[in-house]
């Protein structure tokens, strides 16, 4: 081997080395700089042979080496490994005819998509099987997913428009996590995205007690924009990207390597691990579903909130969902589907941190008219809570309940007219999620009702006081809260307990309150 070429493989060894202590943030201003440079360095060379003895020789490639340096100039060795249900195994799919899709149909219906897109979506009979098996097997999961699709696809599509990145990408979602945004694997990669902690972090997603961004429809989104971008950046290819963006790059090039350096994903597909292998199929098999969707009569359900029907603003001071249910009678599953990544249903404040809470249009109004007003409401509820115990835990007025089918923490804290809150600090719980069969100690405050468990039979009644009162009709937009805030020294508690109401949900427009004179 002479010097000139030594000299070479020495540069192209320092700048492979030299790229890994570049952070996330030098990447985009230097990586066209450096695939300049790394071409340039090859420009002479086309294949490169380090003689060991005269049996054995080492091939480099030279789009495989220029691949390595750029994805470990990226910094992405945190893939994100696991998917969920919709990538079929091999014993899943369905080897059958279907009178609604023949072959020939399909074929043409894949051109079609295929002239459309920069997705190389070719017909092959495991891609024909899979559409099949959806269609036979999952049409009502996908009338389901077209109905939560109505709410995030704009989101995502505002997103992948404004990285350049094919508005299709919008299904990934689907295949990584059913559109769910809480959704965690296996392995723990968790939300819409399904980010690991570290590829998570690279991406400025934040992991706290508090807050998982990674559950955040926006930030998440954003960053897998990042993400996919960086990807395509390396491998040039939208297919080669999503095969990255599910094993991670270096399996992706192994795949090239041992594919005698070809780029197509057709063509390497036999390389990968099994579970990418059948993960960009399902991508072509949702695609092709979402966009045929009214052919095979699936309809997606009508949703009741649209992306442009929310908004969200600024918090200035620590709020609980519960506190937001209060004031502005928004039901806390709606919260919880609105801002996912508050794992405890408290928004935080931090300095600097600006955390956000999203409501229904109609609701934001509320909100600024009365920020002070919440935040005062917030104070004094914090406030109360210096007590260790309630005072009704004094009288040893406990319960066990065993969780049911179709029950939720909402509906239970509702039957005890307890919060929320108060059921997961009893249960030391961190999230929401409940199993059939468990049991939950609770502390229940509701009037006039009777509650055994094994510890204890109890009966709580609070007195209705006596003398005059004004009558309040309820109309449509109303709160206990903002009821309250019409009198003097009137609480939500007070309204509660002068008519029997233990659910916001039972304060329906019409319903006459007794207000009485404190």
């Amino acid at each position: 081997m002479n010097n000139s070429s030594m000299n070479k493989i020495v540069c192209i060894a320092f700048l492979l080395v030299f790229s890994i202590g570049f952070s996330q943030t030098d990447t985009d201003t230097l990586a066209l700089q450096k695939i300049e440079d790394t071409q340039e360095m090859f420009s002479d060379v086309d294949t490169l042979f380090f003689t060991k003895s005269d049996s054995l020789s080492l091939k480099i490639h030279k789009e495989a080496t220029l691949i390595d340096s750029l994805w470990l100039n990226e910094l992405i060795n945190s893939p994100l490994y696991d998917t969920i249900q919709y990538v079929l195994k091999d014993d899943e799919i369905l080897i059958t005819e279907l009178d609604e899709l023949p072959t020939e149909l399909l074929k043409e219906r894949l051109k079609v998509l295929d002239s459309k897109t920069p997705f190389h979506i070719e017909y092959n009979p495991q891609l024909e099987q899979i559409i099949k098996t959806y269609l036979i097997r999952r049409k009502s999961s996908f009338s389901n997913l077209m109905e939560k699709a109505r709410y995030y696809f704009p989101m995502f599509e505002e997103q992948l428009d404004k990285y350049d990145i094919p508005l299709e990408m919008k299904y990934l979602a689907i295949v990584e996590s059913a559109l769910k945004p809480r959704a965690r694997s296996r392995v723990g990669a968790t939300g819409l995205w399904q980010f690991m902690y570290q590829t998570g972090k690279q991406f400025d997603l934040d992991v706290s007690s508090y807050v998982d961004e990674r559950s955040d429809p926006y930030r998440a989104t954003e960053a897998a924009c990042k993400y996919l971008s960086s990807l395509y950046n390396i491998f040039g290819d939208w297919d080669l990207a999503l095969a990255a963006y599910n094993s991670g790059p270096g399996n992706v090039n192994k795949a090239i390597r041992r594919s005698g350096g070809s780029k197509n994903y057709w063509n390497i597909r036999h390389n990968l691990p099994r579970e990418t292998a059948g993960y960009v199929p399902a991508f072509y098999a949702t695609l092709y579903i979402f966009e045929y969707a009214n052919e095979h009569n699936i309809k997606a359900k009508e949703s009741s909130l649209m992306y442009f029907e929310t908004d969200t603003v600024q918090v200035k001071r620590q709020l609980t969902f519960e506190q937001i249910y209060e004031t502005l009678n928004v039901d806390i599953e709606v919260l919880q589907f609105l801002n996912p990544q508050y794992k405890l249903d408290i928004i935080p404040y931090i300095k600097e941190k600006n955390y956000t809470l999203a409501l229904p249009v109609k609701d934001i109004g509320n909100f600024v008219s009365n920020e002070q007003q919440i935040y005062a409401y917030a104070s004094a509820e914090e406030a109360k809570r210096e007590k260790p115990l309630p005072e009704y835990i004094e009288m040893n007025n406990r319960i066990t309940y065993k969780v049911k089918s179709g029950d939720f923490l909402g509906k239970i804290a509702d039957k005890y007219g307890v919060s929320v809150s108060k059921i997961k600090q009893w249960n030391n719980m961190r999230s929401t999620n409940l199993r059939i069969g468990q049991r939950l100690t609770i502390y229940p405050r509701r009037l006039n009702v009777t509650t055994t468990s094994k510890q204890t039979k109890t009966t709580s009644k609070t007195a209705i006081p006596k003398g005059e009162f004004n009558t309040y009709t309820v109309k449509s937009g109303d709160s206990l809260w903002l009821i309250a805030q019409k009198y003097v020294n009137v609480s939500v508690q007070n309204i509660k307990d002068w008519n029997n109401i233990w659910s916001v949900k039972s304060l329906q427009p019409g319903i006459k309150l007794k207000i009485f004179n404190k």
